[in-house]
């Protein structure tokens, strides 16, 4: 089932607050999860929780206003402690050094240059445990400005892949070095709002590179004015990667050479091939200047080294609670602010399409595109299983 749409408008502390009370069970479940795994995999009491909540609840008013804002409208609406929701946002430090690094995501950026339509595209598989599939949407704000995001967000969360009527949008992949550290300093998913609430490339570098960083992350940005760049960034140092042949692909290594020891690249599932897959699987159209949405789809669909593909299955051999799996699919036109998405698998399901200047209208609804063949479950040869489409 692919995820709802939560639309809000207002101030940042409106739409936070509104988001509260229409998610606040789906927060509750975020919550338990996340809680859990503080406790059981980082050691962290309840007490631990709440004093580091209240350290990136400082950070967030420093850091964004606007972001802080949203946070403590959230957890009021919601009925939640303000330190849990912070919490929950800065999960990926709070789990620092627990072997929580299995997250993994493929990410493609293609330029105008070498599209069909002469647009930039840009898109994503999320990699996660399935468990936070039923507990992640699509969520839309708009602010008194009319300045508007649409990014897919785990509950209690405010940020993810998305984009925003600026016509520039993000793609997250999970990255760890021997420099993270955790401690207090701007979380990983605070800098995905802050690109998202950025209305030019320029800001959005700032919002990336210009702070204080406590962990390892990757954000590969685009926009409609028709760039893209990589950027990898750790505790202290970052470095940039740009288009090759009018493409960037990554997964959850380090590509750049960074003072730093990478300690994902050895164990996470077909990272050191997966951007070279990807390339593989989309560069003669994109050579031929006629790269399509549907040549982008076919590639996240693709089951080279199943299970580990970038459309990622469930490993039968992993232990109950550490599944990992392609939980969404994300492809995004930035020049018409257009977000599809597919729900788990994206082999077997068919994308919406969702219209940002859409999203805030009563009653909208998506359109459906890349619909699969009947049989698609039964297939897993690469290359055999892709119904192009040509009405994207």
């Amino acid at each position: 089932m692919n995820p709802p749409l939560i639309a809000v408008e207002g101030t940042y502390e409106e739409m936070g607050a509104e988001l509260g009370r229409r998610t606040s069970e789906l927060v509750g479940q975020s919550l338990d999860t996340y809680l859990r795994r503080f406790r059981d995999q980082a050691g962290l009491t309840e007490r631990d929780v709440l004093r580091w909540g209240a350290v990136y609840l400082d950070v967030a008013r420093e850091y964004d206003a606007r972001i802080a804002a949203m946070l403590e409208g959230l957890a009021a609406g919601a009925g939640r402690p303000i330190e849990h929701i912070t919490a929950l946002n800065a999960r990926t430090e709070m789990l620092y050094g627990t072997g929580y690094h299995d997250e993994g995501c493929t990410s493609v950026a293609v330029l105008p240059k070498h599209t069909r339509t002469g647009h930039t595209l840009l898109a994503q598989n999320w990699d996660w445990h399935p468990e936070q599939g039923p507990v992640t949407f699509l969520l839309a704000t708009r602010d008194t400005e009319g300045f508007a995001v649409i990014t897919l967000a785990e509950a209690g969360m405010l940020a993810k892949s998305g984009l925003n009527s600026a016509g520039l949008g993000v793609c997250a992949n999970l990255l760890v070095s021997d420099r993270d550290t955790g401690g207090a300093g701007v979380p990983y998913h605070y800098l995905l709002r802050g690109v998202l609430q950025s209305r030019t490339m320029s800001e959005a570098h700032r919002k990336a590179l210009d702070v204080r960083r406590i962990s390892s992350g990757n954000l590969l940005i685009a926009d409609a004015g028709g760039e893209a760049i990589d950027l990898e960034v750790a505790p202290g140092v970052f470095g940039t990667l740009l288009p090759q042949d009018g493409m960037i692909t990554h997964s959850n290594h380090f590509q750049c050479p960074l003072p730093l020891v990478d300690k994902k690249a050895a164990t996470s599932a077909l990272t050191l091939l997966r951007p070279t897959r990807a390339r593989h699987l989309l560069e003669d159209a994109a050579a031929a200047r006629n790269l399509e949405l549907a040549d982008i789809v076919a590639a996240l669909r693709d089951h080279y080294s199943h299970p580990d593909s970038i459309c990622r299955h469930v490993n039968p051999d992993v232990g109950k609670g550490e599944e990992v799996a392609s939980v969404y699919s994300v492809v995004m036109d930035l020049d018409l602010r257009d977000l599809y998405i597919a729900a788990h698998p994206p082999c077997e399901r068919s994308y919406e399409r969702w219209r940002l200047g859409d999203a805030f209208a009563p009653g909208a609804a998506p359109d459906i595109h890349f619909e699969t063949a009947p049989d698609i479950h039964s297939e897993r040869e690469p290359g055999t299983h892709f119904e192009r489409e040509r009405h994207a």
